[in-house]
């Protein structure tokens, strides 16, 4: 699949690339895509959930009742969980959600995600380039120019740029990630996937080296 090559002006530069078929054309493996997917959201969940069990609460020990004969349930002391301001029964504890994942799985996950937005035609590919400042001005004319505005745009680059990754970070819809950063969640989170021409190599030699390995 050959794709056009603009410019941050949104001008076609007249040079295609082509999109390996190895990682952009293959069929989608959704269960793939829902594990990796599943992993990243654990992975984010802070596990820090608590509510106090019987014994944990503060309270007297004391009997409140005969164990017979009163005409209702059985309770013990206050801390009793059917009585109000009693301990919970089977609370949650703090625990890790984070689980494991084969590379292999995962690199298969984020080929069939990419696959797909190369199916939308959802990908777009653009010569290098840098600010020399921080300029929100100047990334939302990069939006404006390629028509991406209003939709949420993710722009991949090969290596960490400070002055492009400050210059969209006050833009809601916009987001700047690095080639080895780049997940299946953040792939199918974007409406468009910007691609510099160096990223678009990166990503060829990363995601061929893994599956390789």
């Amino acid at each position: 699949m050959e794709v056009s090559v603009y410019n941050i002006k949104g001008e076609d530069t007249g040079r295609k690339v082509t999109l390996d078929e190895s990682i952009f054309g293959i069929e989608p493996n959704d269960h793939a895509i829902y594990l990796a997917v599943k992993q990243f959201m654990a992975n984010r969940r802070q596990g820090t959930h608590k509510a106090k069990e019987r014994s944990e609460v503060s309270g007297s020990t004391r009997k409140l009742g005969r164990q017979k004969g009163g005409g209702g349930a059985r309770r013990g002391d206050i801390n009793s969980p059917v009585l109000v301001g009693g301990g919970r029964v089977f609370g949650p504890k703090p625990r890790d959600y984070s689980f494991k994942l084969n590379k292999k799985v995962k690199t298969l996950a984020r080929k069939s995600a990419l696959s797909y937005k190369a199916k939308d035609n959802a990908i777009i590919v653009i010569e290098d380039f840098t600010f020399e400042a921080p300029k929100t001005k100047d990334f939302i004319a990069v939006i404006n120019n390629l028509k991406v505005s209003g939709k949420k745009f993710l722009m991949v680059l090969p290596e960490s740029n400070k002055n492009v990754y400050l210059s969209a970070r006050n833009i809601k819809s916009a987001s700047v990630q690095t080639v080895s950063g780049l997940n299946t969640y953040r792939v199918l989170d974007a409406g468009v996937l910007v691609f510099t021409e160096k990223a678009l190599e990166a990503i060829d030699s990363v995601l061929v080296k893994k599956e390789e390995a």
